[in-house]
């Protein structure tokens, strides 16, 4: 069924109560977003994690061109970045899945 457009306009207009977010749907609201930004977070951290990793690699085989000091400093950095993504991973594995 069509309505002309005068029929439209005198057509009666209903409110609809607006919803209002209890205190607790809007914690849970709330937490579902700092989870997911937390989320997000952790994923920059790893990229970022892995790019130290692969810069830090190619400097520590630099040969020459690198201060012998600035390969070693890469090479511990290498080391020590991979132990840390190691811990972020056991640790994020041991938290599991978080409910929303």
């Amino acid at each position: 069924m069509t309505y002309s457009a005068a029929e439209r306009m005198s057509a009666p207009l209903s409110l609809v109560a607006p919803q209002i977010e209890t205190p607790a749907r809007r914690a849970q609201r709330l937490m579902v977003e700092a989870r997911e930004a937390a989320s997000e977070q952790i994923q920059a951290l790893e990229a970022s994690l892995q790019t130290v990793v692969e810069i830090a690699a190619e400097v520590a085989s630099g040969g020459d061109a690198y201060p012998a000091g600035v390969r070693d400093l890469a090479r511990r950095l290498v080391e020590e970045t991979q132990g840390r993504t190691r811990t972020l991973d056991a640790i994020l594995h041991h938290a599991g899945p978080r409910r929303s």
